[in-house]
């Protein structure tokens, strides 16, 4: 099974909320919005807490994704990543927040970009059409002044990582056609609206089409609640088709994915999704595309 392999896990959050605010983690809380209710996780989650949750997996190294901080200490929180990471050893990789749009954007990326971890940014931008599953007011990858952001990254030797709804992305798959040297990173297996299967895969075959854009699969609860193996095998081999075994990569989400499921649940269902790959192509997906993409330099 997937739990002999290294594990390189491409998606992982920490917080100390003790330290720095999270708006999305804080009461009140309520089950109306895109992700319900996340009481359940709102509490100070370190590395030991992580290592806790994925005990039994041979787990060789961490890309942390930007939390949700409050803006103001989003570089706040890339020090004390980093500072972890050189006590530690990780995490391995950090993608810090920056908002794309903001028009004094390209100072937070140099700032980002000094510390030697850091390997990419993430600005969400999901907009839906219904407003339940919108975490933004309107489109904002359709603005000029998020483009030019975007634009920016390159510079700063920053990969971007992509969690939008499929309806965005076929204006988004022009962007970044314009942009070959950013490296794309598609989050949580594309958020599939339930119902709209056909606007998810000629979004993700758009996407796909690009050789600088990879797939993470994990978040399958955040638009499936609840979620099953039945429901989340054609996803995620649809993704692995569309990207193949190189530019696909599973990843826990946790601790936000634990409000759908254990560490194990979710592994577990991708291990046995996956369990007819070959062992070089399983190595890929689990441990050696995250090495690649996120540049590591570790032995898996």
């Amino acid at each position: 099974m997937a739990s002999d392999l290294p594990f390189i896990d491409a998606h992982v959050h920490l917080w100390d909320l003790d330290r720095i605010a999270y708006p999305w983690l804080t009461p009140p809380f309520a089950d109306d919005g895109p992700n319900g209710s996340v009481e359940a996780i709102a509490k100070t989650y370190l590395l030991d807490d992580y290592r806790a949750d994925a005990a039994g997996w041979d787990v060789r190294g961490i890309v942390h994704v930007d939390a949700g901080a409050e803006a103001s200490a989003t570089l706040a929180e890339t020090e004390w990543l980093q500072d972890m990471a050189d006590a530690r050893g990780m995490p391995n990789a950090i993608v810090a927040f920056a908002a794309l749009d903001d028009p004094d954007v390209e100072a937070l990326l140099e700032a980002h970009a000094a510390h030697p971890n850091v390997r990419g940014i993430r600005h969400i931008v999901n907009w839906h059409p219904d407003p339940r599953r919108s975490y933004t007011h309107r489109d904002v990858t359709q603005d000029e002044a998020w483009g030019r952001g975007f634009g920016l990254l390159a510079k700063y030797g920053l990969s971007f990582d992509l969690q939008a709804y499929p309806g965005q992305f076929p204006g988004l798959a022009k962007l970044i056609e314009r942009h070959p040297e950013t490296q794309v990173i598609i989050n949580h297996s594309g958020m599939a609206v339930p119902g709209e299967w056909e606007q998810w895969r000629s979004g993700m075959a758009a996407l796909a089409a690009l050789p600088n854009v990879a797939t993470k699969l994990s978040g399958l609860g955040f638009t499936h609640r609840p979620w099953t193996l039945d429901q989340a095998r054609p996803y995620i081999r649809e993704a692995i088709d569309l990207f193949g075994t190189d530019r696909a990569m599973f990843a826990s989400d946790f601790p936000t994915d634990k409000l759908f499921g254990s560490f194990a649940r979710h592994l577990d269902a991708y291990a046995e999704i996956s369990a007819d790959f070959s062992e070089d192509e399983r190595r890929a997906l689990w441990a050696r595309n995250a090495n690649r993409i996120y540049r590591l330099g570790l032995d898996v």
